[in-house]
């Protein structure tokens, strides 16, 4: 299938920066809708890590039962990821976050030892690496890339974070959108244009309504 952006020089296009905890559904479908934007749009993506677990760690007692219970599995995920970053280099993350987020969000697999390792066989990568979840030696890494892309936002919104450049340069940085499911095609590319166009206005900070929808995953 031939892409109308796919001949476009990497200098021609607009860098855009994703953060993101491979555990959030929500981030999942803002991924798959970005890799539409690629598709339609001069963008291209480039992946970084931040951290529910860490975004959560000082207010704990004030969250759910349910959520506690699913960040308690949030630290092996982003800490894998970190290890392949580290080894491979910024390119290792994408493919790696798309074998997760199937496993995870697609197929619904439990977030195991195995099924780490499966993911990052399916990337490319060593699955001995799935041993970092265990691992507090990147954390370290972990937090510096995800005060990077949370600094941007400030500390009142979770996962995806975007960001791109502002007409002098500067990181623009914003929160989704969360949408299901995810655009495709052309549609993809306008909500790409809206999304930009509220986002560099100057003053403005949210629209927002209640969910009455699922994640779907198609």
């Amino acid at each position: 299938m031939h892409d109308e952006y796919d001949e476009y020089d990497e200098y021609d296009k607009t860098p855009a920066d994703f953060w993101f905890d491979p555990l959030c559904p929500w981030a999942w479908l803002t991924s798959r809708w970005m890799l539409e934007v690629e598709r339609v749009r001069p963008v291209e993506v480039r992946w970084h890590v931040m951290s529910l677990a860490v975004l959560n760690e000082n207010r704990l007692d004030e969250l759910p039962e349910e959520y506690r219970e699913l960040l308690s599995t949030a630290w092996g995920p982003v800490r894998v990821c970190v290890a392949a970053e580290q080894k491979y280099g910024p390119q290792a993350l994408g493919p790696l976050y798309t074998a997760l987020g199937t496993a995870f969000h697609v197929r619904g697999e439990e977030r195991s030892a195995r099924t780490l390792a499966a993911a990052l066989t399916d990337a490319g990568l060593d699955p001995e690496l799935a041993s970092a979840a265990e691992s507090t030696a990147y954390d370290e890494a972990l937090r510096a890339s995800h005060a990077e892309g949370i600094g941007l936002v400030g500390q009142d919104v979770g996962t995806p974070v975007i960001a791109v450049p502002d007409a002098e340069g500067r990181p623009l940085g914003f929160f989704g959108p969360v949408v299901t499911p995810a655009p495709k095609g052309e549609a993809a590319g306008r909500l790409w244009d809206g999304t930009l166009l509220v986002a560099s206005t100057p003053g403005f900070y949210e629209i927002k309504r209640t969910r009455d929808a699922e994640p779907v995953f198609d």
